[in-house]
C-alpha cells in the first residue's frame, strides 16, 4: 500500500475517534433541546463541573479548602482517605442530579413561558456560576484524572496494519473506549425514549408542553430527568476528555466544538449528535492532512468545523436529521 494512502487511512481513523469525543458533548445539548427547546450553552461547563468534581470525590479532597482556609486560618486540602474509582462516579452522578434539580427549582421554575432568548442568556449565566462554584470547590490546578481507563497506543492494531500494510497505525485506546461507551450510550438513550413511560412522556413534552400538561405529565419531573440524563452525559464526556487531556478550564471551551456538530446533526436528534460528531471529526482531520497542512500553513483544525457548519446553514438550516419547522402566517 502507498505510504500517502496509509497515512490517510490512520488519519481517518483518528478522526473518528475524536469525532466521538465531540459527539458525547453534543448529546446533551441534544437531550436538553429537544425536550424543553433551551439551548444549554452551560454543557461544557457542566463537564468540567462533573470531572473536577469526580477527581475531587476520588482523592479525598475538602471542598471549598481554599476558602475554609482563607477565613479560618487552617491548611485543610485533603480528608486523608481515597475512594474507588466506581464508587465515585455513583456518588458523581447523585452530585449531578442534584445540581439538576437546583436549575430547576431555583432558575427555569421562574423563566417557563419566557422568550428562548431569556432562556438562553439564563444558560450563559449557569456556565458562569458553574465555572467559578467548580474553581471555589475544587481549585484551578490541572488535575489528571485516572479512572482505569487504557491509554497509550493499541499495540494489536499497530501490528496487525504492520503485517498487512508495512505500516503500524497509530490507534488510542481511550480513544477506542470512548467510542464504545459513545455506542453503548446512544443506543441507551434511544431505548429509553422509545420504550419507557418516562421516555414516551419526554417526548410528549418536546413535542407540546401544554398537551402534555392536559394529560398528566408533570414539566417540573420531565425537565429535571431531562437535565440529569444530559449532567450524566456531561460526566461521561468530562471523563473521556479529562482522562485525555487533563481536568483543566479550557475543559468547558469544548462546548463551542459541539456547536458545528449539532448544526451538522441536528438540534433534536440524538442519532444526528453522533452522525455529526463524525463528520467533523473525519472532515478537520483530513482537511489538515490534504489541504491545511501542505498548503495553509496549518492550524486548519480551529476553524474548518464551523466554515462546514456555515455551508449547512445556508443550504440546510435544520441539519442532516433536525426536523424542519414551517411557520404559516
Amino acid at each position: 500500500m502507498p505510504e500517502q494512502l496509509a497515512f490517510t487511512i490512520e488519519v481517518f481513523l483518528n478522526g473518528l475517534m475524536a469525532g466521538v469525543l465531540y459527539a458525547l458533548v453534543a448529546l446533551g445539548f441534544v437531550l436538553i433541546y429537544k425536550a424543553s427547546g433551551i439551548f444549554n450553552f452551560a454543557q461544557g461547563v457542566m463537564a468540567l463541573f462533573a470531572a473536577m468534581t469526580l477527581y475531587g470525590i476520588m482523592n479525598g479532597q475538602v471542598p471549598f479548602a481554599h476558602l475554609i482556609n482563607a477565613i479560618f486560618g487552617t491548611d485543610i486540602h485533603y480528608f486523608g482517605w481515597s475512594i474507588p474509582a466506581f464508587l465515585s462516579i455513583i456518588l458523581t452522578i447523585g452530585v449531578m442530579i442534584l445540581l439538576a434539580w437546583m436549575v430547576q427549582r431555583y432558575i427555569f421554575r421562574y423563566l417557563v413561558g419566557q422568550e428562548p432568548i431569556i432562556l438562553f442568556m439564563a444558560t450563559i449565566g449557569l456556565a458562569y456560576f458553574l465555572e467559578g462554584v467548580g474553581d471555589l470547590m475544587w481549585g484551578s490546578d490541572i488535575k489528571t484524572l485516572d479512572v482505569g481507563l487504557p491509554q497509550g497506543i493499541n499495540v494489536a492494531i499497530d501490528e496487525a496494519t504492520f503485517g498487512w500494510f508495512g505500516y503500524g497505525f497509530f490507534i488510542d485506546n481511550l480513544d477506542i473506549v470512548a467510542s464504545v461507551v459513545a455506542a453503548l450510550l446512544v443506543i441507551g438513550l434511544v431505548m429509553f425514549a422509545q420504550y419507557t413511560k418516562q421516555g414516551r412522556a419526554m417526548r410528549a413534552v418536546a413535542d407540546d408542553h401544554q398537551a402534555a400538561l392536559s394529560v398528566g405529565v408533570s414539566l417540573n419531573f420531565i425537565w429535571i430527568l431531562v437535565w440529569s440524563l444530559a449532567g450524566f452525559v456531561a460526566l461521561v464526556a468530562g471523563i473521556m476528555w479529562g482522562a485525555k487531556s487533563g481536568v483543566q478550564f479550557s475543559l468547558s471551551l469544548i462546548a463551542l466544538k459541539a456547536l458545528p456538530v449539532l448544526m451538522l446533526g441536528g438540534f433534536t436528534s440524538i442519532p444526528g449528535a453522533i452522525v455529526g460528531g463524525l463528520i467533523i471529526g473525519v472532515g478537520e482531520k483530513l482537511f489538515e492532512f490534504l489541504i491545511g497542512a501542505p498548503y495553509l500553513g496549518g492550524a486548519t483544525e480551529n476553524w474548518f468545523a464551523y466554515m462546514l457548519a456555515l455551508v449547512f446553514l445556508v443550504f440546510r438550516p435544520q441539519g442532516l436529521f433536525g426536523e424542519k419547522i414551517i411557520e404559516r402566517v
